[in-house]
């Protein structure tokens, strides 16, 4: 069975220090690297919020990742793979995105999903930012979509600090948590 890491908004904006940043972002980048560099996967994607000015998610949120920002790009000391995608989400300025898959509409389309098929992915593994948010849609669209989905807890921090309820819904969703790989 073929395998992809999709590694999600590790951007300057999430991390500490940025406009949307997840205390202890830090510390799943040596995590996320070593699964990039050792990791069995035949395939490594990135996905990256990629908000025109004036997007509609900064009512709700401070702006972030705003096109063409040091904050949009993704963090310096990430380990990115040669020829590997960046799957660009959140471009629509009245639809925000959380999913790597579709924007929030449920209809409309990143190209992850045709990416992965094309290279007959059926399962995935997702770490990144932030579990409550982009990862946990992610994952749970992967499920919707038909791939085996897994989060790799290790590999990703949520802004909440009570993950229970969040993890609980990914388990009924059939998203497998592993903790370490």
């Amino acid at each position: 069975m073929k395998k992809a890491l999709i590694v999600v908004d590790l951007q300057n904006d999430f991390l500490p220090g940025g406009s949307l940043g997840v205390t202890d972002g830090f510390r799943i980048v040596p995590v996320i690297n070593s699964l990039i560099e050792y990791g069995k996967y035949d395939e490594i994607v990135y996905t990256q919020d990629w908000h025109p000015e004036e997007h509609c998610s900064f009512k709700i949120w401070p702006a972030h990742c705003v096109q063409n920002s040091n904050g949009a790009e993704l963090y310096q000391n990430l380990i990115i793979r040669a020829a590997a995608p960046f799957i660009l989400k959140g471009e629509n300025k009245e639809v925000d995105s959380y999913s790597g898959f579709f924007d929030n509409d449920g209809v409309t389309k990143t190209k992850l999903e045709e990416f992965l098929r094309s290279k007959q992915i059926e399962e995935v593994h997702i770490v990144g930012l932030a579990l409550d948010y982009c990862v946990k849609f992610t994952a749970l669209d992967a499920v919707k979509l038909g791939f085996n989905t897994a989060i790799i807890l290790s590999g990703t921090k949520a802004i909440t600090e009570d993950t229970e309820p969040i993890l609980s819904e990914l388990s009924h969703a059939e998203v497998k948590l592993i903790a370490n790989i």
